[in-house]
């Protein structure tokens, strides 16, 4: 099991606008900070490469399980912006790590990217709390739409 540490829309992914309605909103001139849950470590490492060059975040941390993710997320309250989280881990499932961060802050966002995007898995991700989901395979654009207006 690999440990956690950093690694070297408009639509929200529920078909729900949650973008402000102002044109004038002004940018954070501070990288997004996000914690990342993916257990394959080639797709790892290219999101990491992907969003930290276009999406303006910084992966501060990662885990490839449910209980590392958990702890790390536990221990780690207010050093993360949004969490990105896969569902079927190398142990445990993203669903529990979903619902071990219902008691976040209001800023902190959480987003299930996945390639199993059933509308029963989107069902199951909002209900534990999930902010938007993502088909890793197909909705690459829409996750980076949804960094730009969580960011403002």
């Amino acid at each position: 099991m690999a440990h956690c540490r950093a690694p070297s829309g408009a639509d929200d992914g529920f078909k729900q606008a949650h973008h402000p309605t102002s044109s004038a909103v002004i940018r954070s001139t501070k990288p997004y900070k996000t914690y990342l849950v993916e257990d394959n470590p080639v797709i790892r490492e290219n999101l990491v490469g992907f969003l930290e060059d276009v999406a303006d975040t910084k992966v501060v941390a990662h885990a490839s399980g449910e209980q590392e993710a958990v702890q790390w997320l536990d221990g780690h309250r207010d050093e993360w912006d949004m969490a990105i989280v896969d569902l079927f881990l190398q142990e445990g499932n993203g669903f529990g790590v979903v619902d071990a961060c219902r008691n976040r802050a209001s800023h902190q966002k959480v987003v299930v990217l996945s390639n199993y995007a059933t509308a029963d898995m989107r069902e199951r991700s909002r209900a534990l709390g999930a902010d938007a989901f993502f088909d890793k395979s197909a909705e690459i654009d829409q996750l980076l739409e949804y960094f730009e207006h969580a960011h403002r």
